[in-house]
Parts: C-alpha cells; structure tokens; sequence
C-alpha cells in the first residue's frame, strides 16, 4: 500500500505524520530521517492492527498545491 505522508519542518526537527493512520507519527533530525523513521512507523502500526484485528484503513488521502499570491 502507499500512504501519504506529511512533513512539516520545525524549529529543530522534522514531524511527519500519515492522515489516514491516525497517531502514526515520527520526528527525526532531517527530512531523509523523518522519512525513514514514518516508514518504520507505517509499518509497526500496521502491524499492530493486524494482531488486534482491527481494520486496516485503505489509503485514500491526495494532496496538491494551490498558488496564491502573497
């Protein structure tokens, strides 16, 4: 599956998080870090849903840019 993943750049960190996994989330040092670690995430969390049984969500997320002017 591909998920759509988000990353927002902090202060000090990157954030990344997937909407249609909710509480799946990372933070790392860089956007490769981030990225990387938001896959292990993407995983596990899949994973665990799996043991639970619960339903695992389809991804059905797009994003695109809109330009405005500023």
């Amino acid at each position: 599956m591909r998920y759509l993943v988000v990353i927002e750049e902090g202060p000090t960190s990157f954030g990344a998080y997937v909407p249609d996994l909710p509480g799946c989330i990372a933070v790392g040092e860089s956007s490769q870090e981030v990225l990387q670690l938001i896959q292990e995430a993407i995983e596990f969390h899949i994973e665990a849903l799996k043991e639970e049984g619960q339903y695992i969500p389809t991804p059905h997320s797009a994003s695109s840019f809109v330009e405005v002017q500023a």
